[in-house]
């Protein structure tokens, strides 16, 4: 019967009931989560996609038809990522077509500005 070595920790701290609390919450964490590495690849290919077929136009209307229609088939892809794919790439993709689509957007709204012609017909 000797004497015990190490005294029994304190109790965890109890509330004093001031500020009343439930129990603690659950933290639910993502089963995938979202890498940056798989977003800027989505973004690269995304941008790249866009500019090969905005290249196809000649002039500023046919090209941005080309942007409209290739980010079109862009947010299909990403709809496809989303859903069988990687999430980080539909990201990156939805966000390159999102930009490539301001860009056009702002392109035709400088050239009718700039002329009083709307451009794309």
């Amino acid at each position: 019967m000797g004497v015990d070595p190490d005294p029994p920790a304190p109790p965890p701290y109890q509330p004093s009931g001031l500020f009343p609390s439930g129990p603690p919450r659950r933290s639910y964490r993502e089963p995938h989560p979202v890498r940056t590495g798989p977003v800027l690849a989505g973004v690269a290919a995304g941008a790249g996609w866009l500019l090969l077929f905005s290249l196809l136009g000649s002039d500023l209307a046919s090209r941005v038809w080309w942007a409209v229609a290739s980010g079109g088939a862009a947010w299909l892809a990403a709809v496809g990522l989303a859903r069988y794919g990687d999430r980080g790439a539909a990201v990156g993709v939805a966000l390159a077509t999102g930009a490539g689509w301001t860009v056009a957007g702002a392109a035709v709204a400088l050239s009718w500005a700039a002329t009083g012609d709307w451009p794309l017909w």
